[in-house]
């Protein structure tokens, strides 16, 4: 089995880790977390995301996608970007995921018909090239379960990352074959996760930091960092009395799994 963590969800380069993104590194693999997945966020993470990702090919791996806050006026000309990184690859990557996309109303609704175009087309691709989606969801669930519950999106494979719905939102998200996202804000006293978790099943879950943000507890306001996953990792032992060995082991081929990098027989 495996004997080390999956950070699924960590933004590693992002300019917060430029003055010691190797020293974060060493301190995430001295904590047993051996593989990061890098979502993009704009045009412009591309080129630091694919040249972290080229230093540690064996540790850091890419993904592809326009995330939904980044979706404005211009979003056609960043997507157009995103579609040649995926289908003509001129960087030669070897993407992931599509990811990060989604919906987000907390910061603006100006744009919220175009976050949704741009949505829909980002899984159009996904599906296309047999990739999972790796979803943002903020003050938007309800309109992301009703359109990946739509009848072209269903059966696609992904994970809603840093999960903040209600149990029955877990519930549906796990029926229609996702992944949930489980991060720092399972160790905050009021994120909510800790009242309903034991409920989900195991086998459904990963654990991502977004790392520089959501900072789990003891640091919540400091910068987080890939070492940090162990924070998240011994909460669920705590609140599903579950052996840290299990959790590790499980969330580890969950996330392997949900990546199509389990290693084939």
């Amino acid at each position: 089995m495996y004997n080390f963590l999956i950070d699924s969800h960590a933004h590693l380069y992002a300019e917060e880790f430029d003055h010691d993104r190797e020293e974060m590194l060493a301190r995430a693999r001295a904590a047993g977390v051996e593989r990061f997945y890098l979502p993009n966020v704009d045009v412009d993470s591309i080129r630091p995301m694919l040249d972290l990702a080229a230093q540690h090919p064996e540790s850091c791996f890419p993904m592809m996608g326009l995330h939904p806050c980044s979706v404005l006026a211009d979003y056609k000309s960043q997507l157009q970007v995103v579609e040649n990184h995926l289908f003509k690859n001129p960087e030669r990557a070897n993407f992931c995921a599509v990811g990060e996309i989604g919906l987000d109303y907390y910061w603006s609704t100006e744009f919220v018909t175009e976050q949704q175009y741009a949505f829909r087309t980002q899984c159009r691709w996904a599906i296309k090239l047999n990739l999972p989606v790796v979803i943002h969801a903020r003050n938007s669930l309800v309109d992301l379960i009703n359109i990946v519950s739509e009848p072209e999106f269903l059966g696609m494979k992904g994970v809603f990352h840093c999960f903040s719905g209600d149990l029955a939102q877990a519930q549906k998200l796990v029926e229609l074959g996702f992944y949930l996202g489980i991060g720092g804000v399972v160790t905050f006293k009021n994120g909510g996760l800790d009242k309903f978790i034991q409920q989900l099943p195991l086998d459904k879950l990963v654990l991502e930091t977004d790392a520089p943000y959501l900072t789990p507890a003891p640091y919540r306001g400091k910068r987080n960092e890939a070492a940090y996953i162990e924070l998240v990792a011994q909460r669920l032992v705590d609140l599903l009395k579950i052996d840290y060995q299990t959790i590790m082991q499980q969330t580890t081929a969950n996330a392997l799994s949900l990546f199509n990098h389990l290693p084939q027989n």
